[in-house]
């Protein structure tokens, strides 16, 4: 056969693949509905391990890559749960044309929130700065008015503590919460609400505006004094797979001075060695290793980031210095192992780090 062949050959196999896959979103879909109508849980991690495991032992006996088929399935099941949550949470809609205003509804995570509540019935109001005003859209809150069922701030942290405080003087009926990445600054805005008698809380979703599956992500939901208020909050996300945690403001804070502000920094200071560097990019490309292929991939996710909301985290936090002194004293003490050819101690780091990984979960 030509090459010309061949390749109309591969095509005709593309097309029965995404023919199969079709086919198998069929069978899927039905699944969903019988899940939905039974009352069944969408997400099933017994089934997703057996039909990984069938998909390996059957590549095996094909010749093929265990792993690709993997792959394959992974990014198949995943696919299937997005589309069987979203049918989920509209069809459990709690909207029912009840009002929403998000406050910095034109951002990132503000279009999510604004995008999650059209799914589910509600009627989306958007009052942001970078907006064209018309129906459902003003430049700013006040001019929306605050007769809303809910009221979700989703400005940057410094701007968010002054909203809250001048809500906190208009007194909404509404629920109100905000979704900052630190709750400290925003301590006193939500104090002024609880004291207002407000029916507020506060929330922090760890997960960035294009995750489209909630399954596996998580959101921080901390009580500022109205349990009802954050009850009300939770009640939003129950028809997703998302996984909900409570804190209150100090464990919040301090532990995002970790997963938020230290992997920041270390990728802020990882990119910031190799641009200080002198070695050209394209050169360290060349040469890469599959370590640092890896950690390229996300700092190069960080450093196209909003480098003010960055800088928010880090400042902001009133524990954000103790996480940065922790990765100083930690390099630093790499350092000095490597200059005194302290064996020893490194391989003493190397296994206390080890010891420490395999703990999590």
């Amino acid at each position: 056969m030509s090459l010309t062949e061949l390749r109309d050959e591969l095509s005709a196999i593309d097309e029965k693949i995404i023919d199969l896959i079709a086919e198998r979103q069929r069978v899927v879909n039905a699944i969903g509905q019988d899940k939905l109508d039974s009352g069944i849980g969408t997400r099933d991690f017994e089934r997703e391990r057996q039909v990984l495991g069938h998909a390996r032992e059957h590549a095996s006996r094909l010749n093929v890559d265990p792993d690709l088929a993997e792959q394959v399935l992974t990014a198949l099941i995943r696919s299937s749960l997005t589309r069987q949550e979203k049918a989920r949470v509209a069809a459990t809609g709690q909207g029912g044309g009840k009002r929403v205003l998000v406050i910095g509804g034109a951002g990132k995570m503000g279009r999510w929130f604004v995008d999650f509540f059209d799914s589910q019935g509600f009627s989306t109001t958007v009052a942001d700065t970078n907006v064209e005003p018309g129906k459902n859209r003003y430049l700013h809150w006040r001019a929306a008015g605050i007769d809303f069922d809910i009221i979700v701030v989703a400005t940057p942290m410094s701007v968010s503590a002054t909203i809250l405080h001048e809500l906190a003087e208009l007194k909404p009926e509404s629920l109100i919460f905000d979704i900052g990445s630190l709750k400290t600054p925003l301590r006193d805005g939500l104090a002024a609400l609880k004291a207002a008698g407000c029916k507020v809380t506060s929330i922090h979703p760890m997960f960035g505006p294009d995750t489209a599956l909630l399954s596996g992500r998580h959101i921080i939901f901390v009580d500022v004094g109205n349990p009802e208020a954050t009850e009300s909050a939770r009640d939003l996300f129950a028809a997703t797979m998302v996984d909900m945690l409570d804190m209150d403001v100090d464990d919040h804070d301090r532990l995002i001075a970790y997963v938020l502000g230290l992997s920041h920094a270390f990728n802020i200071a990882f990119f910031t060695a190799l641009a200080e560097s002198g070695e050209t990019a394209p050169r360290l490309a060349e040469m890469s290793s599959t370590t640092f292929d890896s950690q390229l991939l996300v700092s190069a996710a960080v450093a196209r980031d909003n480098p003010r909301m960055y800088f928010e985290i880090q400042r902001l936090n009133d524990y954000g210095l103790d996480a940065l002194d922790a990765m100083c004293a930690a390099v630093d003490r790499v350092r000095q192992t490597v200059a005194s050819d302290d064996e020893a101690g490194f391989v003493k780091m190397m296994e206390r780090g080890r010891e420490y990984l395999a703990r999590r979960v």
